[in-house]
């Protein structure tokens, strides 16, 4: 695995890559409030099976993409990141994989260009569709989701910060994260830019609507993964995003774990993803 910058749409992405150049591209979406290592164990398990693997710090979280105003942090405008990094790799296919926030973006790019995509993989965020419904139809999706509307504030950024970062801390902690992982993200996070222009993604909520809203079921490859102790997302959501996959689809639910998957249970999702993305 190598630490550089890739080049896209305008700005540059710290990235972690890793594979033969010559294997098929495996694109890899962080969610909030985590970065590019979150993927660390999936990234080296599938370059060793022959994968090109990159995993990104995305719009905000990198030094060398991070646009000024809330309106930069649309999700369309996060979608097209994805695909100008795929471009920049040289690949026109490739598998993408998303977690929180970066599972919303992956489903997004996924059923927007369903023909560059070989297959989808998400952690805990239900289908566009499927999570809206459980906002709407399940008062406990409302009360998990409440940071969404709580983290457009003007305030939440430098309340997160005070005394070390103590807000993020106990949150992690409190998630399960191991310390030394919660360190490694608060190395990009403890922050007052960084922490606010990726609090910027839930600012911009109100912009992406319409296009959540818009889109239908997607005809990919998908994997979905939910641990039962999600803490932001219930049942409701995560077996309704089945009725919104028209292909081969698999749910699996992680009996005891919650919504850091990649961190609370670090062996389990390489080989789920591994074994899926042969398959497709």
């Amino acid at each position: 695995m190598v630490t550089t910058t890739i080049d896209a749409n305008g700005m540059t992405f710290t990235a972690d890559l890793g594979g033969a150049p010559s294997g098929q591209l495996v694109l890899m979406l962080h969610g909030f409030p985590q970065t590019r290592h979150t993927w660390r164990r999936e990234l080296c398990h599938l370059a060793a099976h022959g994968y090109r693997v990159c995993a990104y710090d995305q719009r905000g979280y990198s030094p060398g993409a991070r646009p000024q105003g809330i309106e930069a942090y649309a999700v369309g405008l996060l979608v097209d990141d994805v695909l100008r990094v795929a471009d920049a790799l040289g690949y026109e296919h490739f598998h993408l994989v998303g977690h929180d926030w970066g599972g919303g973006v992956a489903w997004t790019t996924a059923l927007l260009n369903p023909d560059r995509i070989s297959s989808l993989s998400v952690i805990s965020r239900p289908h566009p569709r499927a999570f809206g419904r459980a906002l709407k139809d399940d008062p406990e999706q409302g009360e998990r989701s409440s940071h969404h509307k709580n983290n457009r504030k003007k305030e939440v950024t430098a309340e997160a910060l005070a005394n070390n970062a103590q807000r993020l801390r106990e949150g992690f902690e409190r998630a399960g994260v191991p310390e030394a992982d919660a360190a490694v993200y608060l190395e990009t996070l403890n922050d007052y830019e960084t922490l606010d222009a990726a609090i910027n993604w839930y600012r911009a909520l109100s912009l992406s609507e319409d296009l959540f809203k818009s889109v239908g079921s997607l005809e990919r490859p998908t994997l979905y993964v939910w641990g039962n102790q999600d803490g932001s997302v219930g049942r409701y959501a995560a077996e309704l995003t089945g009725q919104y996959v028209d292909a081969p689809y698999q749910f699996v639910e992680l009996d005891g774990v919650g919504h850091f998957v990649t961190d609370q249970v670090p062996e389990v999702f390489p080989k789920l993803l591994l074994d899926h993305i042969r398959a497709h």
